[in-house]
């Protein structure tokens, strides 16, 4: 495992770090990694909500064959 070294902390901060990990039975080092995971999935689900939302928006093509789309594309056009 990785070490990761953090300086110049608010005391404030520290304290409040220190205080959690104490009510939630946790090393300081553990209370650091699960609010850091925990920030990132939630990050990670907030960008996954916003991509399928954008495709939504966007009307981007689901469950479409590229043979259906190209078939589609041809019985549109007009020969002039």
């Amino acid at each position: 495992m990785a070490i990761l070294q953090v300086r110049d902390v608010d005391n404030r901060l520290f304290a409040a770090i220190k205080s959690l990990a104490k009510r939630e039975k946790r090393s300081l080092s553990q209370e650091v990694v699960h609010i850091l995971e925990s920030h990132l999935g939630q990050f990670h689900n907030r960008r996954a909500s916003q991509t399928e939302e954008f495709l939504e928006l966007s009307g981007a093509f689901r469950d479409e064959t590229a043979e259906r789309l190209i078939g589609d594309i041809r019985k549109s056009r007009k020969n002039s």
